[in-house]
């Protein structure tokens, strides 16, 4: 649909009026990726971006059809923020949807994974209630994920060398 943005790696875009679309190549095994999203050890080690002024306090996934996440950023539980929501399907290691309930905006946001030559082709689409709801998001989300994956990216550079 347009406004087609990201880095070299990450493609952010329009996919509707009300869905964005994410995606990269990693070059990584889908296994290897998916565990990435999945296992908050690894999650909280690439998710927040280093350029955040917030860093992550907590990270609790329960990856199954019907489960829970909360993801916690601040400084101190005091002044933290949380995004939570449940996993709506959960088709390891090629597919997760999930529900974020933290606001009445949220999006119901589907990651797949799918084998690409050696590597993993990654596609996350998040369909917002709104138009002006994905207005909101879009504009963060064109500088975010890029370096989000940039550090998936690194990480899974790491996992790979002990695989």
């Amino acid at each position: 649909m347009g406004n087609r943005v990201g880095d070299s790696r990450t493609a952010v875009e329009r996919g509707s009026e009300r869905e964005l679309v994410v995606r990269r190549t990693f070059d990584a095994p889908v296994r290897l990726v998916y565990d990435a999203w999945t296992k908050p050890e690894l999650f909280k080690l690439w998710w927040a971006p280093r350029s955040s002024p917030v860093p992550m306090l907590s990270c609790e996934m329960d990856v199954r059809t019907g489960g829970g996440y909360r993801i916690t950023f601040g400084h101190d539980a005091a002044n933290a923020r949380a995004f939570f929501g449940k996993y709506v399907e959960v088709t390891p290691p090629s597919r997760l949807v999930w529900t974020n309930d933290e606001s009445d905006d949220g999006a119901v946001t589907t990651v797949t994974f799918e084998e690409e030559d050696s590597g993993t082709l990654l596609v996350l689409r998040e369909l917002y209630p709104t138009k002006e709801a994905l207005d909101a998001s879009f504009v963060g989300m064109e500088d975010a994920a890029p370096e989000q994956f940039g550090q998936l990216d690194e990480l899974l550079a790491g996992l790979g060398k002990g695989a």
